[in-house]
C-alpha cells in the first residue's frame, strides 16, 4: 500500500512536470495566439468587467446609505425588516443619485461642449488669423527672432511638403477609416457599460456572499496562515484603491468647479469645455494636470493669447492648491508611496496600459510596494534585525551575535572613507571591532555610534563579568 502512493505520488510529479513543460513550450512559441485568445476573452467578459467596475465605485455609496440613512429610519420606526430589504432600499436611492447626477451633468455640460465645439469649427479661420497677426506683430518687434523663424521656414518648407504630398494625403482614407471604427467600438462600450450598469446591480445585492464564497475557497485551498495573510492583503488592497479611486473622483470634481468659477471670473473662452478637461485628466495622478492644461493652453491661443498666458498662471496656481490643500485633505495617505514612486508607477505602468495604465498604476504599486515592504519586515524581524528604515542611514555594520547596529555618528571627527583605517579582526573572530583610546572610555568609538536596546548593554556588561573572573 505504501509503495502504491509513493508510485501515485511520483506518477502525478511527473505528470505535472510534462504539462508544466508543454503549457511553457506553448506560451515560448505560441505568443501571439495566446495573448488574442486572452483578447478575445476579454472583449467578451467586457460587460461583466465594467458591472464589477461600476458595481466597486458605487460600493461606498450603496453603504454609506445603508449605514447612515436606511438603517437608522428603519430603527427608529421600528419595523421588522430583512437585511436583503434594506439592502434593496440602498441599491435603488444610490441608483437614483448615480442616475439623476449624470443627467444633470451631461445635460448641462453637453450642450455647451457641443455649442464650444461648433464656435471652433466655425470661426477656426479667423482665429488662424488672429494668431497669425499675433505672431506677425512679435516678429516685427523682434527682427532678430524674425530671421531665425523665417529661416527655419525656408529650410523645413520643402521637406513639410514632401511630408504631406507623399504621407500625409495618402493616410487620409485610412483615418477616416480608424475614426468610423473608433465610433463603432465608442458605441459598442456604451452597450457594454449598460449591461454592465445592470450586472452592478446584482453585485452590490450579493457583494457579501460573493465575498463569503472567496474566503471559503481560501481557506479550503490554502493554509490557514496563508489564507488568513491573503485576506488581509485583499483587504489592504480594497482599502488602497478605494481609497484613492474614491479620493480622486472628488478631487477631480472639486478642480473642475473651481476652475470653471476662475475660468469664468477671467474671461476665458470655452470655459465649460476646459474645465470638463482639465477635471477629467486630473484624475490621473502627476502627468494628469499638464495633459489637461496643454491643449485647453493652445485652444485658447487661437483666440486670445494674452487669455492663454493668465490661464497657464492659474493652472499653475490651481494645481499647486490641489497638490499641497486639496489632495492630502481628501486622499490623505491613501497609497503611502513617496513622489518618486508615484512617479515611477505612472511611467511604468502608463507604458504597458496606455492612459489606463496611468490611471491605475498607482494603486496597484502602492499594493504591490506594501507587500515587498511587509515580506521584508517579516524577514527582518524573524532574524532579530530592526526594521525600522532611519535606522539604517549611517550603518557600518550589524553585529552577528547581538544583531546590534553599528553606525556612523553625525559628530564624527573623521571622514566617512578613513573609519575604514581603524577597522581591525580579531584572531578567530569574523565580525569588525572599532577601537581607540577615548573609545575605550565611553564605551564606544568616537567615529561611530551603536543603536540597540538596553538588552545589549547588559550581555556585554555579562560577557566582561565573566572574563573579569
Amino acid at each position: 500500500m505504501k509503495n502504491n502512493k509513493e508510485y501515485i505520488k511520483w506518477g502525478l510529479t511527473a505528470f505535472f512536470v510534462v504539462l508544466g513543460g508543454i503549457i511553457s513550450y506553448y506560451i515560448i512559441f505560441h505568443l501571439d495566439n495566446l495573448t488574442e485568445r486572452i483578447t478575445k476573452l476579454f472583449v467578451i467578459l467586457m460587460p461583466i468587467i465594467d458591472g464589477i467596475i461600476l458595481g466597486y465605485l458605487m460600493t461606498p455609496i450603496v453603504n454609506a446609505i445603508e449605514r447612515s440613512i436606511v438603517k437608522p429610519v428603519f430603527k427608529k420606526l421600528n419595523i421588522n425588516h430583512k437585511k436583503s430589504q434594506r439592502r434593496t432600499i440602498s441599491i435603488v436611492i444610490t441608483l437614483f443619485l448615480v442616475i439623476s447626477a449624470l443627467y444633470s451633468f451631461f445635460s448641462v455640460v453637453i450642450p455647451q461642449i457641443g455649442n464650444s465645439i461648433n464656435t471652433i469649427i466655425d470661426q477656426f479661420p479667423s482665429y488662424v488669423d488672429t494668431l497669425t497677426v499675433w505672431i506677425s506683430q512679435v516678429l516685427e518687434d523682434n527682427p532678430v527672432i524674425e530671421k531665425q523663424v523665417t529661416d527655419l521656414v525656408n529650410t523645413y518648407f520643402s521637406d513639410i511638403e514632401v511630408f504631406i504630398n507623399s504621407k500625409l494625403m495618402p493616410q487620409l482614407n485610412s483615418l477616416i477609416m480608424t475614426i468610423s471604427m473608433s465610433i463603432v467600438s465608442i458605441l459598442k462600450e456604451f452597450w457594454n457599460l449598460i449591461i454592465g450598469f445592470i450586472i452592478s446591480v446584482y453585485i452590490l445585492s450579493s457583494k457579501e456572499i460573493f465575498a463569503a464564497q472567496a474566503k471559503k475557497i481560501a481557506y479550503a485551498f490554502l493554509s490557514t496562515e496563508t489564507a488568513n495573510r491573503l485576506i488581509s492583503n485583499v483587504r489592504f488592497a480594497n482599502k488602497t484603491f478605494g481609497g484613492f479611486f474614491v479620493g480622486k473622483i472628488m478631487d477631480s470634481i472639486i478642480i473642475g468647479l473651481i476652475c470653471f468659477i476662475g475660468t469664468s471670473l477671467l474671461g476665458t473662452p470655452f470655459c465649460v469645455l476646459i474645465s470638463v478637461i482639465i477635471g477629467v485628466t486630473n484624475i490621473i495622478p502627476f502627468f494628469g494636470p499638464f495633459l489637461g492644461a496643454i491643449p485647453s493652453i493652445l485652444l485658447i491661443l487661437f483666440i486670445n493669447p494674452l487669455q492663454a498666458f493668465y490661464f497657464l498662471i492659474f493652472v499653475i496656481i490651481l494645481q499647486q492648491v490641489d497638490g499641497n490643500i486639496i489632495g492630502p485633505k481628501i486622499l490623505g495617505s491613501s497609497t503611502g508611496l513617496s513622489s518618486f514612486w508615484v512617479i515611477f508607477a505612472i511611467t511604468l505602468f502608463g507604458g504597458i496600459w496606455g492612459i489606463f495604465g496611468m490611471i491605475v498604476g498607482v494603486p496597484i504599486f502602492a499594493v504591490l510596494f506594501a507587500f515587498m515592504k511587509s515580506l521584508i519586515e517579516l524577514k527582518l524581524e524573524n532574524k532579530k534585525i530592526p526594521s525600522e528604515t532611519m535606522k539604517y542611514l549611517r550603518l557600518l555594520y550589524i553585529d552577528t551575535d547581538t544583531h546590534e547596529l553599528v553606525g556612523f555618528s553625525e559628530d564624527a571627527k573623521k571622514p566617512f572613507e578613513k573609519i575604514d583605517k581603524i577597522l581591525i579582526k580579531n584572531k578567530g573572530q569574523n565580525k569588525p571591532q572599532l577601537f581607540n583610546n577615548e573609545g575605550n572610555n565611553h564605551g564606544m568609538n568616537n567615529g561611530t555610534i551603536r543603536v540597540n536596546n538596553n538588552r545589549t548593554n547588559n550581555r556585554t556588561r555579562n560577557r566582561r563579568g565573566k572574563d573579569t573572573d
